[in-house]
């Protein structure tokens, strides 16, 4: 950028093309008899302060404008935020972010006001991450909104909310958030560095495109390597207990690390609860878990081999004729209930009652009596259907279920040692797991971590946990 207005006039036009863009909205003007120019990006701005700083550099005179535009930002600026800007890169993108750019005849750098204001939706309860008591606010699509929600629950000067951006095009912003005084330099450093090194276009799907920029390791393993939340509370006790936070702009979640399995499954209610109730809501999350990975292929397996069944549990096995296969019906039954989901998704409110009828006629004794199905499978795969629901976190229960299939394919090759085989399968997918920090899945399973263990399955008691 130079001093010369015309000049930087037609870099603008050129760079930003505001005859073409109708967002893109520029206004000449005179200032203490000089020519200065506003550009701004239609939707942005907030409408009244935008006439109040026309009205007011309209009305200034030729002996009251400084000499350069520190002086001009320092005296005659109504705004709160401002800043200075003198490369076309950071013009440009501080313009494209909201901000206000004004140019000034004889000025080298121009001023960038802070009028933004964002199309944004009000704060409410997550429709996922729902709790029975505690706060009702979650996250939203704007990164400002979401640290200050955080700042509002932890008002200590060691919180650190670096901003960051990523992408090519998009130059997406990124808030990471931490305390100074308890977090892992280490780790901190590393996570730094890996969103510095990025080289991608846009950042498209938010969350889940930095996540695959920043962990670069073994694709086909199921498990999550971060954790998501869109409750304030639950990010804000995360960075008190030295975790760090990610914001990404455009996205209502918070991206935790580092994470466990133990991590995957906590809930804010755990907390919100008495330690005896928030310790059996956590023991009954884990083990409703277990059962849903396991509980199809153990009655496949049981029905490959009746001889093994108790005559206590004689109940359990299929008293009418089989005319599918089992583990045809329930690799059946496992796409259809993804198909419901599909169809849930992308149906109307209008339509979601019908389509429940419909999906209840069909699954439910027309199944059962066309022959399709035995009523023993349908009853195992709807306790698994709503078993899955128990797990907040989507990307676990796609890990189980994905475990689960292919338990149950091997198990239907193999039998008993292809049920083994499936399960070795799942515990060395757990173990030899490895989040973005190299760190163990299962930690503080290994040295060092079994006196911290007891926590990961007792909720203690909140002046027991800061000992």
């Amino acid at each position: 950028m130079t001093a010369d207005f015309k000049e930087n006039l037609a870099a603008m036009k050129e760079i930003l093309a505001p005859d073409i863009s109708y967002d893109i909205v520029y206004r000449v003007i005179q200032m203490g008899g000089r020519d200065a120019c506003l550009f701004f990006v239609d939707g942005f701005c907030k409408d009244e302060l935008m006439q109040k700083i026309l009205q007011y550099f309209i009305g200034l005179k030729p002996e009251d404008i400084p000499a350069d535009a520190h002086g001009m930002s320092k005296a005659f600026l109504p705004t709160v935020e401002a800043d200075l800007g003198k490369t076309w890169e950071e013009i440009i993108v501080a313009l494209l972010s909201g901000q206000t750019i004004l140019i000034v005849d004889g000025f080298d750098k121009c001023l960038l006001i802070d009028s933004r204001t964002y199309p944004a939706r009000s704060v409410s309860e997550p429709e996922k991450e729902k709790a029975l008591r505690g706060s009702r606010d979650g996250f939203v699509e704007t990164i400002v909104f979401n640290t200050a929600l955080v700042r509002r629950r932890i008002r200590s000067p060691k919180l650190r909310m670096e901003m960051m951006r990523a992408g090519e095009s998009s130059k997406t912003d990124i808030a990471v958030c931490y305390m100074d005084d308890r977090v892992d330099r280490k780790l901190l450093c590393q996570v730094k560095t890996r969103i510095q090194n990025i080289h991608i276009d846009a950042l498209t799907m938010n969350q889940e495109s930095l996540a695959e920029c920043l962990y670069q390791g073994k694709w086909f393993n199921p498990f999550p390597k971060f954790k998501y939340t869109e409750r304030p509370d639950t990010a804000a006790a995360h960075i008190l207990e030295g975790n760090i936070i990610i914001f990404v702009d455009n996205s209502p979640s918070a991206m935790i690390l580092p994470v466990s399995i133990f991590d995957m499954t906590e809930e804010a209610d755990d907390y919100y609860f008495p330690p005896i109730t928030g310790t059996y809501l956590r023991f009954s999350r884990t083990i409703i878990g277990i059962i849903t990975y396991l509980l199809t292929p153990t009655f496949l397996l049981l029905t490959m081999y009746p001889e093994w069944l108790p005559e206590w549990l004689s109940f359990i096995a299929i008293a009418d004729d089989v005319n599918v296969p089992v583990i045809l019906q329930f690799l059946i039954l496992e796409l259809s209930l993804d198909g419901l989901k599909l169809a849930a998704v992308n149906t109307p409110n209008m339509l979601s009652t019908p389509l429940s009828v419909t999906a209840g006629i069909v699954l439910g004794e027309f199944a059962v009596k066309s022959g399709w199905f035995n009523s023993e499978v349908m009853l195992y795969m709807a306790f698994v259907a709503i078993a899955n629901y128990t797990q907040s976190n989507y990307e676990l229960g796609y890990a189980l279920k994905f475990m689960r299939i292919i338990t149950l394919i091997l198990t239907g090759i193999a039998g008993v040692w292809g049920y083994a085989a499936g399960v070795l399968l799942f515990v060395i997918s757990i173990a030899s797991n490895r989040t973005i920090t190299g760190r163990s899945y299962i930690n503080p399973f290994g040295p060092g971590g079994i006196g911290t263990l007891w926590k990961r399955f007792i909720r203690v008691r909140h002046e027991a946990a800061g000992k």
